[in-house]
């Protein structure tokens, strides 16, 4: 079983809006000539990487659900202009749709197992026509206890 990573989306207001943001930077990044891939800097390094690259998944926190998730592709060290080593967390670009799983605010990341992480919408079974929800309505409706 793959091991993932959650994370807050400080500065995204909706899975759209995080998708944009994605969109804009490989954009950005291809006409600068660097590889057109999606990285998120961290500071702390994940010590279970091989866990996480056997198929795991960061799952982010959109305001206060954890809604969605990419794939983790690699985990790289880079050292920045000021000697300090981080990591970036390379992502697969595409967002996919998680069921929403309310979540309190933290720092950092946090490991989550893969018997925790939410299940994808929009799949076989359960869950089918739950994407074409609005995320707003979504969070009602569970709220409510309606799915």
């Amino acid at each position: 079983m793959p091991l993932h990573l959650q994370k807050l989306c400080v500065g995204a207001d909706s899975i759209e809006d995080l998708e944009r943001w994605i969109s804009f930077r490989l954009d950005q990044k291809e006409k600068e000539g660097l590889p057109a891939e999606q990285t998120h800097t961290t500071r702390m390094a994940p010590k279970r990487k091989d866990e996480l690259l056997d198929g795991g998944s960061l799952y982010w926190v959109v305001k206060g659900l954890m809604c969605c998730r990419q794939r983790l592709i690699d985990i790289r060290p880079v050292k920045g202009e000021d000697g300090i080593t981080r990591y970036n967390l390379v992502l697969e670009p595409k967002v996919v749709r998680t069921e929403g799983v309310p979540r309190r605010p933290f720092q950092g990341w946090r490991y989550l197992s893969s018997s925790d992480a939410p299940a994808d919408i929009g799949g076989r079974g359960a869950g089918r026509g739950i994407a074409d929800i609005p995320p707003e309505m979504r969070r009602e409706l569970r709220e409510l206890c309606l799915i």
